[in-house]
């Protein structure tokens, strides 16, 4: 013989209302991302610049940052070895191009490439 009462037996039979049911108002997931609410992806990702380009976008971060960098230490390293002086050069410009300045231009170039083929279609 069971001790449960009739109501607990029939609370066992019905969901938790804590348990969460799929119905028409709850979000499916996306098909690409598996995620509810992700926003479709986008149609084809655009292709990386060339090699020439990534050249070009290097030199036009590093120039800049070369000659303000021997403009302003010109009075700290007048008497200095060349060597030194390239020495703290280069410490001082290629992290501030590799995680400053390229990325941003790289990302610029991005935005310009996306606008102009949303105006071309």
């Amino acid at each position: 013989m069971s001790t449960e009462t009739p109501s607990a037996a029939t609370n066992a039979a019905q969901p938790d209302a804590n348990t969460a049911q799929p119905d028409a108002t709850t979000a499916q997931p996306h098909a690409t991302t598996g995620r509810p609410d992700a926003e479709p992806a986008a149609a084809q990702p655009s292709a990386p610049p060339s090699i020439h380009l990534r050249a070009i976008i290097t030199w036009l971060a590093i120039f800049p940052l070369v000659a303000i960098g021997m403009l302003a230490l010109a009075p700290v390293w007048a008497d200095w070895h060349p060597v030194l002086r390239a020495l703290l050069l280069t410490v001082i410009v290629v992290p501030l191009a590799v995680y400053l300045v390229v990325p941003r231009l790289l990302a610029g170039y991005g935005r310009l490439r996306r606008r102009a083929a949303a105006t071309r279609r």
